[in-house]
């Protein structure tokens, strides 16, 4: 993990630090500092976006988790080969 301090000259110091899957969070330099207070649990239980019934694709997973590439070399053999396909009942081609 990487990190690496910022301050401009009108907003507050910050740190930003890099994951170790990449992910680049942006932290306010007091944070680390000062302990963060217990959060309260919400009366109503909250509602994963990822998961409502209207999001029909986006899912999430756990933190460093990726497709396999095998997945897109699959999906770009099935759509060259549903191009020919296609492309092959168009009459007067060579």
């Amino acid at each position: 993990m990487t990190t690496q301090h910022t301050s401009g000259s009108k907003a507050a110091p910050t740190k930003i630090i890099t994951t170790n899957t990449g992910r680049i969070l942006r932290v306010s330099a007091d944070a680390e500092s000062v302990p963060a207070p217990a959060v309260a649990t919400p009366a109503v239980p909250a509602v994963d976006p990822a998961r409502r019934a209207d999001v029909l694709f986006r899912v999430r997973r756990a933190e460093g988790h990726e497709v396999s590439a095998w997945w897109m070399i699959g999906a770009f053999l099935a759509t060259s080969g549903l191009v020919i396909l296609l492309l092959s009942g168009v009459p007067g081609i060579a």
